[in-house]
């Protein structure tokens, strides 16, 4: 069901490194980013595909991984992605990607969850300094990185607080609390 999915989706920074994910299963995902809505329908997404262990730390030091989290680098040796699908711009056939991007991660993300993995979107990149490790053609803009792997960490969505704070946080366990508005906070009519 698809609220299920949804409900399961989280932005997971921590992973089992041992569990390996395979280019065919990436290139599954991106078979569904394919089949989504785009702009005009111009189809601009490119996507740079990564399951390899050393191509996979290049890109780990790109990142930026958690905002909120002021006092945490990124996930440790052995809690770091599988994989990740780097989300590219061609500018050869578009200037702007609109949300093309955030509807190619979310649906690559659910996919993933469908598969029992998990994943984080991020959008905190050294682009120039990634596309220059990647070897990426100038025509393509650095949009966003998902990272994806078999989640490590507890996850939980609890409605935010009489306090209005939005922050995700970590507790003693490392469980990662994530506030949302309620629904009824969101409707305007």
């Amino acid at each position: 069901m698809l609220k299920d999915l949804m409900a399961k989706n989280r932005s997971y920074r921590r992973f089992d490194q041992n569990c390996k994910i395979k280019k065919e299963t990436l290139m599954e995902l991106v078979g569904l980013a394919r089949l989504s809505p785009s702009g005009a329908n111009l189809q601009p997404l490119k996507y740079y595909l990564s399951c390899d262990e050393k191509t996979n730390a290049l890109i780990f030091e790109q990142l930026g991984w958690a905002g909120y989290l002021k006092d945490w680098p990124g996930s440790e040796e052995g809690e770091r992605p599988g994989a990740y699908i780097v989300i590219l711009g061609d500018t050869n056939i578009t200037k702007n990607f609109g949300c093309d991007y955030g509807i190619a991660a979310q649906s690559i993300l659910l996919g993933a969850v469908e598969k029992g993995l998990g994943g984080c979107m991020l959008a905190t990149i050294k682009k120039k300094e990634l596309a220059r490790l990647l070897n990426l053609d100038s025509k393509y803009e650095i949009l966003l990185v998902v990272a994806l792997g078999k989640p490590k960490e507890k996850v939980v969505i609890e409605d935010v607080g009489q306090d209005g704070n939005i922050k995700y946080w970590r507790d003693e366990n490392n469980t990662h609390h994530v506030p949302k508005r309620k629904l009824e906070d969101l409707i305007v009519s």
